[in-house]
């Protein structure tokens, strides 16, 4: 087994370093956060995902998984170093590499000849070169870098990890290659060897289409809605076709989170650089970027003005089984709901906190007395909630669904006016 140090804390990090030391490693992450470093020293997970707090605690305890704010501490017994901080995008859609190369250039003193750099945050063809020359103007030792991308969905990080469809490994050297090999040798996911660009152009390429994926979906429904048609049944039908398959064609109000819009904003500027104008991937972003006012175009035909309107929001996270709000479309949603003067307040059963409006812990709250709501995440506790809950609560029971949580047929006979995606409205008992 290795002795491997996990640079950066966030979900990446966290996740791998977690796995790695339950495949036996023994493993040291860390962050330059010390309260976040000193909760994580406590057993105390700071992220919502399943079960990944058990399986860290239980780790910790069999004293494989350990935590520090101290690099040197970090890195200096180090075989392996995996890097696995941020790279947020720039206001011109490309990738912050400034944490990536803050990060190796302060660990390149501390670590030993022979250390084995894998670089784990999602960055920009050309990267691993570029990390390179950063280390040997600072190192003087010897060393190899090693592009590993990660592929983890939030809400499923730990079955990603340990089942995943491939491990994609870039190297220019097969030694260093064969090390990480070894690394995941208990593991049974199929290994990709390529060089480091083609590694780097992986993520970036994969996270690209299926963001297009979701956003032609998106295009087929605004059509299939003006025609009459039903988009879950178009959609059937087509994820039937093997050659296309069914993940990823639920029409609703756009892809958020860290990763699709922001990996598909840095290939764009990836391909700029290049001089290759990516215009299918601006598309697929301006797309992304309408279905977000979807609702609020409904609801705005529908009612013609919202001033005043109490607004239920329910769901705030970008996705089920996460905590995070980032590029959420309820935030968009909601902040438009206030540029209209509507008053909306959010129910997520794990967002807690907003800053731009109230959040109740029950969803009977917030839907009690509400003039409409509109579903933006798709929580069991949303999805499953009984229809008669809208009609005995909401001072008028008109919804809007950005996730087609209900069949149609379930409305039939309701006193409820039901607006979804690529559908036809049902209109209540007129």
């Amino acid at each position: 087994m290795r002795k491997i140090a996990v640079i950066g804390t966030g979900y990446v990090g966290l996740v791998t370093g977690t796995c790695l030391a339950s495949l036996g490693h023994e493993v040291t992450c860390m962050d330059k956060d010390e309260k976040r470093i000193s909760s994580l020293q406590d057993g105390h997970c700071p992220l919502h995902e399943p079960g990944l707090s058990p399986l860290m605690q239980s780790n910790i305890l069999e004293k494989r998984l350990h935590f520090t704010t101290v690099l040197r501490e970090a890195v200096e017994r180090a075989e392996a170093i995996f890097i696995a901080v941020g790279t947020p995008e720039n206001e011109d859609g490309s990738a912050d590499l400034s944490y990536v190369k803050n990060a190796v250039e302060n660990l390149s003193p501390y670590m030993n000849d022979g250390t084995l750099v894998i670089i784990k945050s999602t960055v920009p063809p050309g990267t691993n070169q570029a990390v390179r020359s950063w280390m040997q103007a600072i190192s003087g030792r010897t060393f190899q870098v090693v592009s590993n991308p990660e592929f983890l969905r939030e809400g499923s990080a730990l079955h990603d990890f340990f089942y995943g469809d491939r491990i994609v490994i870039g190297h220019s050297d097969a030694e260093a290659g064969q090390i990480l090999v070894e690394i995941y040798s208990k593991m049974k996911t199929p290994i990709l060897q390529t060089d480091p660009l083609s590694a780097e152009m992986i993520k970036y390429a994969s996270n690209a289409f299926l963001a297009t994926k979701i956003s032609f979906i998106n295009e087929i429904s605004s059509l299939t809605e003006k025609l009459g048609a039903d988009i879950e049944q178009v959609a059937q039908g087509m994820g039937m076709d093997r050659r296309i398959g069914e993940q990823f064609l639920r029409a609703g109000i756009g892809f958020g989170g860290s990763c699709f819009p922001k990996d598909t904003k840095a290939l764009i500027e990836v391909a700029k650089e290049a001089g290759h104008p990516f215009r299918l991937l601006s598309a697929v972003i301006d797309v992304n970027e309408r279905q977000k006012n979807l609702l609020i175009e409904k609801a705005l035909k529908r009612f013609g003005c919202l001033r005043g309107k109490r607004v239920a929001v329910l769901g705030l996270a970008f996705k089920p089984n996460t905590d995070d709000i980032r590029q959420s479309p309820a935030l968009s949603l909601i902040k438009r709901l206030h540029e209209l003067e509507a008053d909306p307040i959010g129910y997520d059963p794990v967002v807690k906190t907003l800053p731009l409006c109230p959040v109740s812990d029950t969803i009977h709250e917030v839907l009690t007395g509400a003039d409409f709501a509109m579903i933006c995440t798709d929580w069991p506790s949303i999805s499953d909630l009984p229809l008669e809950v809208y009609e005995n609560t909401m001072k008028e029971p008109v919804l809007f669904d950005g996730r087609n949580c209900y069949a149609q047929e379930a409305f039939q006979g309701r006193n409820i006016e039901y607006h979804s995606i690529g559908r036809k409205p049902y209109k209540g008992l007129e």
